[in-house]
């Protein structure tokens, strides 16, 4: 038996292991023979053929859990099987992609007995477009999983004493829930499985979407995300109809040029608006045509900007961005609080969530309105500004020199005199002799990126001997590894995930250290 789903991840999905952003699709439905794979994927097979031997087909295999990367696994014998969009409770057939000593990644070639937990994915680009790979699972399912990641990584790789684990905090929100959202234009969108079996004619192949999972060059169009508020749906396809219309080249991603290229499209909990459009193309006569008819399609935009990007890749980071309506920056609202968000700044995709895991953040700091505190990796300022209140003197400190303006303006729009911030690479900024100049922190509050904190900023650390440090995480790995590294002066007093990106397997989690007696 195969379904709606996996005729369309036959060819796609094999390729998007352990890749991408976001997926989408059908629970099982019609039982109906395999189909035969598509010419690009029989010529492909044929090929690789003649270099090497055919992997195997697994038969009646049973899915009995879920692992990193949004993946579910497999035992067969001595060999564990990674695998895109499966059930625990599965029983499927399994072709094998890719294989080495102790692992292989697969894909599902037939589902023969679909698992009872499976639910209706609501998307209809589901197990296509790279991300959500978890929607045919149930929240609290999802929310299971994440708990228990956090849970091993601190068990296995940390090995450290802990406290009891805080239940996780889910998100009230589960679809809608993002702030930001970024898409790509191509002139040669992605064709799916089910259009060319289907055989219609595809036409015009201009679309505005989101990367195939492994092909830099491939876009999927996509027609509804339900991950952002609608109007930002409606924003893109009106654009996209616009650029079809008057016959504007949307971007080639192979020949690098093309007038429409990205977009970027923030819609914040103040139910204000951020639009930044990427043109390949310095056509100012194109550009502010194309800039009215938006604002005039959609005048509830607060901020309409646009960069003109003619490198070979899509980061604006470098680059100038030009207003052409409405404010530079759009502001969003937390506990009182106004943070002031342009086109540049990190702010925490999930708004709601961020506030719970700020508070969390906050308590477990256990400020009383006597400590000094530093801020590492602030950022934009959100966390230093949010707990100031509470604390006699903050230092944020960030490498982006961008933010930490941001992070300045933010406690001055905000009334706020008890900060201060300095910018530069963590390890280079972050030092004794720093520590000596601006005093030694009674708490650290540390939110590195995902690879964790380098080894000499822990060791700065670790001299300066805060009371507490607060460890918030987007990689309970990392934090894990660092947390050891820790270990010899402080102990784990609390642990609280936070899930902040529902239907994926990312999860924050939040851990308190204090210093040992």
């Amino acid at each position: 038996m195969i379904t709606r789903l996996h005729q369309r991840m036959d060819f796609q999905c094999r390729h998007s292991l352990n890749r991408g952003y976001r997926n989408v699709g059908k629970t099982p439905g019609s039982r109906q023979p395999a189909a035969s794979p598509h010419p690009r994927q029989e010529s492909r097979k044929q090929h690789m053929s003649r270099k090497k031997k055919e992997l195997p087909l697994l038969e009646n295999i049973e899915i009995t859990g879920v692992a990193a990367e949004g993946n579910a696994i497999a035992r067969v014998n001595d060999m564990v099987v990674f695998i895109p969009y499966g059930a625990p409770g599965d029983i499927a057939d399994i072709k094998i992609d890719r294989k080495k000593r102790s692992y292989a990644e697969g894909h599902i070639e037939r589902l023969t007995k679909p698992s009872d937990i499976r639910i209706e994915p609501f998307c209809e680009h589901f197990g296509t477009c790279g991300g959500c790979r978890w929607q045919h699972l149930p929240y609290e399912y999802q929310l299971q999983n994440k708990q228990q990641q956090v849970t091993d990584a601190l068990q296995r790789i940390a090995k450290v004493e802990l406290p009891e684990i805080s239940p996780i905090l889910g998100s009230e929100t589960i679809r809608e829930y993002r702030n930001k959202m970024e898409y790509t234009f191509s002139n040669k969108r992605w064709i799916t499985w089910e259009q060319l079996r289907s055989g219609e004619d595809v036409g015009d192949r201009s679309g505005a979407g989101f990367h195939i999972p492994g092909a830099f060059d491939k876009v999927l169009d996509i027609n509804r995300c339900h991950l952002q508020d609608s109007i930002g749906d409606r924003i893109r396809l009106h654009l996209k109809s616009y650029g079809i219309a008057n016959s504007i080249p949307f971007y080639d991603l192979r020949a690098q040029q093309g007038f429409f290229r990205t977009l970027m499209i923030r819609v914040l909990t103040t139910g204000e608006i951020m639009v930044v459009i990427s043109f390949g193309e310095d056509n100012q006569a194109q550009i502010q045509a194309t800039l009215d008819n938006l604002r005039e399609a959609f005048p509830e935009i607060t901020s309409l900007m646009y960069v003109v990007n003619t490198k070979a890749n899509d980061t604006i980071g470098d680059l100038p961005v030009m207003l052409h309506s409405g404010r530079e920056y759009i502001i969003e609202d937390m506990e009182g609080l106004k943070f002031r968000i342009g086109p540049k700044s990190f702010y925490q995709t999930n708004s709601r969530q961020a506030y719970r895991l700020y508070s969390v953040t906050r308590e477990m700091a256990g400020l009383t309105g006597g400590e000094l505190v530093y801020d590492l990796y602030t950022g934009t300022g959100t966390i230093a500004n949010f707990v100031a209140r509470n604390a006699r003197h903050v230092i944020g400190i960030e490498y982006v020199a961008d933010a930490i303006e941001d992070a300045k303006i933010n406690s001055e729009v905000n009334g706020i005199s008890n900060t201060e911030f300095y910018a530069g690479d963590m390890k280079d900024v972050l030092t004794d002799e720093f520590i000596a100049i601006h005093g030694r922190p009674d708490v650290m509050i540390v939110d590195p990126p995902r690879a964790g904190m380098h080894d000499d900023v822990i060791k700065v650390i670790l001299n300066a001997a805060p009371s507490r440090i607060v460890y918030v995480s987007c990689n309970p790995a990392t934090q894990a590894r660092d947390i050891a590294m820790l270990d010899g002066k402080y102990r784990v007093t609390a642990v609280q995930p936070v899930d902040m990106f529902p239907h994926t397997h990312h999860v924050e989690n939040v851990v308190r250290l204090e210093l040992r007696d």
